[in-house]
């Protein structure tokens, strides 16, 4: 249990740092317009908003100090 927590945790801090520095992004597609069998559509490339690295940074903190913590029953 207390390994699991901290390997999530540093895979949280590590995607949230990622995130928190611009490199997250991801594309959308949207049909522009439909007729038809025929369709248009646009692919947008977004950025990951920083409050999500952020987000990720607090909770992935949270757990690595939960695992190393918390005491075996």
């Amino acid at each position: 249990m207390r390994a699991g927590l901290i390997i999530v945790g540093i895979l949280l801090l590590v995607a949230g740092i990622y995130v928190t520095m611009g490199n997250g992004s991801y594309k959308q597609t949207d049909t522009v317009a439909q007729l038809g069998p025929a369709k248009i559509e646009a692919t947008h490339t977004k950025t990951v908003p920083e409050w999500a690295g952020i987000a990720g940074i607090v909770v992935g903190g949270l757990l690595v100090v939960g695992g190393f913590v918390s005491k075996k029953r």
